[in-house]
């Protein structure tokens, strides 16, 4: 198997609780947490960066969609939360909001909620993740 990304997402923590910075391929990007858990809040959190991930990835798909098929839809719109549940085990529920600036049919609809679950973030959350993690 190949790695998807040309070069890997590096990630750094000093003695500053929660603030991280994470280098991909062409800057950085600072994380922590927000002041009421103890972060000072410069930067997206990590659920707040996976929830920007999928929003990235799904408005990219929706507008590749929308240009090929040349519909008049000139803004996409998305809001995402999730939240969870612990039973036997952990379950997480995203929720995906996406709205246009212009109406849309009810086929149009249809059909973009089938290209919105077939971005490849989406994808990648609905099958089987592995994570090997060495020391």
């Amino acid at each position: 198997m190949a790695n998807l990304l040309e070069n890997n997402i590096e990630g750094k923590i000093g003695t500053q609780t929660y603030l991280c910075t994470i280098s991909w391929r062409n800057g950085t990007l600072l994380m922590d947490e927000p002041e009421s858990i103890g972060g000072q809040d410069l930067g997206p959190d990590p659920f707040s960066t996976f929830l920007a991930s999928l929003a990235g990835c799904t408005l990219s798909t929706l507008r590749m969609y929308i240009d090929r098929k040349g519909w008049d839809i000139p803004e996409i719109s998305i809001s995402l939360n999730l939240e969870q549940q612990i039973g036997k085990a952990l379950e997480t529920t995203i929720s995906r909001i996406i709205t246009f600036s212009t109406n849309i049919s009810a086929e149009q609809r249809e059909r973009l909620l089938i290209i919105a679950d077939k971005c490849p973030i989406s994808k990648l959350l609905k099958n089987k993740i592995t994570i090997n993690t060495t020391i």
